[in-house]
């Protein structure tokens, strides 16, 4: 069975003595509104955390929205929030069928557009799910357009062609992660379709959170 990749939505309130305790998986952890403590230290809104051992979240004084990924064994089931003051919401889940064989790597970043900023048609060398910040943003894919607003998110396979159409009126930003072999920690892992492409300026700018090897293995 395939792994399969998760993103989930995690509202958790300031109420006193709430504390979302997750176990052991390869997961990136995005604070998206608030503040909270990620595995003992403190992380604001725009920060990010990854790891793969067992820990715990503790929402700040206001609170905490964090979008959570997760890799897991594709017949382990959702990690969600079911006690008082804690809410999980799974917003999008994948099975990797294009994972890559071998040793990989859990790559957490953001892409930020300009106005109208575009990235041309490419692929990627793993798959990947990616949830809108800010902004709006069109995808392009399987000959078909699906547009997507603030928490928004879709899913890339890695081989199967994008276009990326940000919005005209406003920046854009989302944040991804990629499951990628390791072979390519710190290194870029974008392939353009058309060679006319490669030598064009690109508006797209990058900011890379977490580019950690992790202990699952693809399959041979």
């Amino acid at each position: 069975m395939h792994p399969v990749l998760r993103l989930y939505e995690d509202v958790l309130s300031s109420a006193e003595n709430v504390e979302f305790r997750l176990v052991s998986l390869p997961r990136f952890i995005f604070v998206v509104h608030g503040s909270a403590s990620i595995g003992g230290k403190p992380f604001t809104e725009g920060e990010a955390w990854q790891g793969e051992g067992a820990t715990a979240v503790k929402p700040g004084k206001a609170g905490v929205t964090c979008w959570r990924w997760e890799l897991a064994r594709g017949d382990q089931g959702s990690t969600v929030a079911c006690a008082p003051g804690m809410i999980t919401h799974e917003k999008l889940s994948a099975f990797l069928e294009t994972a890559p064989k071998g040793e990989l790597l859990m790559r957490g970043d953001s892409v930020a557009f300009p106005p109208g900023g575009c990235a041309y048609t490419h692929v990627h060398q793993g798959p990947g799910i990616r949830c809108l910040v800010e902004g709006g943003i069109r995808i392009d894919t399987h000959g078909r357009s699906t547009s997507y607003g603030p928490g928004g998110a879709w899913y890339e396979s890695g081989p199967d062609p994008v276009f990326a159409q940000a919005a005209a009126g406003k920046p854009s930003r989302f944040i991804r992660v990629m499951i990628l072999p390791r072979a390519l920690i710190g290194k870029s892992s974008i392939q353009y379709v058309n060679e006319d492409d490669k030598a064009k300026p690109k508006t797209q700018s990058y900011k890379i959170y977490a580019d950690a090897p992790v202990a699952f293995e693809g399959k041979k």
